[in-house]
């Protein structure tokens, strides 16, 4: 571009020099003659090599670039190095683009791209066998037209892709189907579909076995337990020595009896594929039975201070939110010291539901916090065993929130205390008329 600027300088200038000798030689008009007629010849010039670049670029080869003349030859020079350069990076991204493609093609997992209007751009061999797709036939039509599932409509629409969900496969119902969209670039998505049915006979072996096992200790437990009591409670059928070591196995019955029974309700749970009741809960009689239970168990060793929206309801099974709702409040109530407070709040917030329990016990450090849902899971096993823990809880209360499309959020800092939140979605709400 600079060549140019000073061509044209240099050009400019010895024209103005020989216009000038010619009317200093001879007069004015001759001078304006031949000035006229170097710059029609300009003109018509760089019209004739427009012509050519136009010509060229309704047909670009890379070999049939026109060679031009002064400043032309530069621009077609200059333009003939661009795009031999642009070729070179279109081969090399053809070939990354052919990797990808190969590489993608020999993944075990389904994979399937979604443009911002979920239609179909490309999916690899294993998505079409898994969902029935035939790229084809189906590139660029909406993966709802193809994928009809309910459950996978309402993922889709819901745009909340934290979580995979699984389902039953409509070309094989043996098969079970783990789908998980994953969001890039402009309102793109990636779909990620894997066949996860030997993952799922493995896990409802183990619920069946936890199930069966539980079943079969509750009874022995429970005769165990009540001979126990009965020794306990009978007037000399026991020497005041050995009264002590009948107290701790009772104790310890007692607390198996509680951990069977918590594995039988998450067994339940887990197992039971069935969505929860969609009936309505009155909110404000379920939460002050739960807070009267909290009362009863706290003993007046602490403050309970309750906040109830009473014209918030529910839609779901009662039974399971009074268990999910009264766990945390338990839990609030065994790892808060003595004279501590308890706030329970029920309310709506940005067009959900929320029922938090807070309060001013011990705190929970943040590298346990992700982990307090797990099974058996405690951030200190020997104070679990003194407060009559069995490091179910929470566990249940996750799968109780996740059968009603709830989630469970922990805020906590050691020393200060924590605030364990249930968030219901809009859907579930039923907000009553103020009378």
């Amino acid at each position: 571009m600079q060549d140019i600027r000073w061509n044209a300088f240099w050009l400019s200038l010895i024209l103005t020099v020989i216009c000038l000798a010619i009317w200093a030689s001879t007069n004015a008009v001759a001078a304006l003659l031949v000035l006229s007629s170097i710059l029609i010849y300009y003109l018509f010039s760089h019209l004739f090599w427009l012509h050519k670049l136009n010509l060229w670029l309704k047909k670009p080869v890379l070999n049939q670039i026109p060679n031009g003349s002064g400043a032309w030859e530069d621009i077609f020079v200059a333009l003939h190095q661009e795009y031999r350069r642009h070729s070179r990076n279109q081969m090399q991204l053809s070939s990354v683009l052919g990797r990808f493609s190969h590489a993608a093609s020999a993944l075990p997992d389904g994979v399937v791209l979604l443009n911002a209007l979920n239609e179909i751009e490309w999916c690899n061999p294993p998505a079409e066998v898994k969902l029935g797709l035939d790229l084809k036939k189906d590139e660029n039509q909406p993966i709802t037209y193809l994928v009809r599932h309910s459950d996978f409509v309402k993922y889709l629409q819901k745009q909340d892709y934290s979580e995979p969900i699984k389902l039953k496969s409509w070309r094989n119902f043996d098969v079970t189907l783990e789908i998980q969209l994953i969001p890039y670039s402009s309102k793109q998505k990636l779909l990620i579909c894997r066949d996860v049915t030997q993952l799922e006979k493995i896990e409802m072996m183990r619920r069946d076995f936890i199930a069966n096992v539980s079943h079969e200790l509750r009874t022995p437990i429970t005769v165990v337990g009540g001979f126990l009591e009965t020794l306990l409670d009978t007037e000399g059928a026991l020497d005041e020595r050995t009264r002590g070591y009948f107290n701790m196995m009772q104790d310890q019955t007692t607390r198996m009896r509680l951990l069977i029974n918590d594995l039988l309700t998450l067994s339940n749970i887990e197992s039971n594929v069935v969505s929860p009741e969609s009936t309505e809960i009155e909110m404000q009689p379920l939460l002050n039975m739960i807070i009267n239970d909290a009362n009863a168990l706290s003993r007046g060793k602490h403050k309970i201070i309750a906040h109830i929206d009473k014209h918030l309801n529910l839609i779901g099974a009662t039974g399971e939110l009074q268990s999910a709702m009264s766990n945390l409040i338990n839990n609030a109530i065994r790892y808060t010291p003595d004279g501590g407070e308890i706030i329970v709040t029920w309310e709506k917030r940005n067009d959900q539901a929320v029922f938090s329990v807070k309060d001013n016990g011990i705190g929970i450090e943040q590298k346990h916090i992700d982990r307090l849902t797990e099974r058996f899971y405690r951030v200190d096993s020997s104070r679990s065993r003194d407060t009559g823990g069995t490091g179910l809880g929470l566990s249940i209360v996750k799968h109780i929130l996740t059968r009603h499309e709830a989630k469970l959020e922990i805020n906590s800092e050691l020393g200060i205390g924590s605030i364990f939140s249930e968030i219901f979605p809009k859907e579930r709400i039923i907000q009553k008329q103020m009378v």
